[in-house]
């Protein structure tokens, strides 16, 4: 099921959430065949929506590149997923995302 936080495409999971500081969309690429999860990605932005873009291996991680545009943001998690950007599900909430 998706709503306007969450996405799927291609066996990619997207989901927009809004923590106290932060907006954030992680994404997770299927799982591996022995059960566990697949490569994540997240990037996130301050709540003001105003400030540069950050990529992390997964929404809690460190910080590893930051970015203007929402574009070159979702390369770089493409990239750390295996994926084309263009195959990555963008949830309604979070398509304003970047400057």
């Amino acid at each position: 099921m998706t709503d306007d936080r969450t996405a799927e495409a291609d066996g990619i999971r997207a989901a927009y959430e809004e923590t106290e500081t932060e907006r954030i969309l992680s994404f997770e690429r299927g799982g591996s065949d022995d059960g566990g999860s697949g490569p994540t990605a997240a990037i996130a932005q301050n709540r003001e929506g105003y400030a540069m873009l950050k990529v992390r291996p997964t929404a809690e991680g460190d910080e590893l590149e930051r970015y203007y545009g929402f574009d070159m943001a979702l390369d770089h998690a493409g990239e750390l997923l295996g994926v084309s950007p263009r195959d990555l599900p963008v949830p309604d909430a979070a398509d304003d995302m970047g400057m």
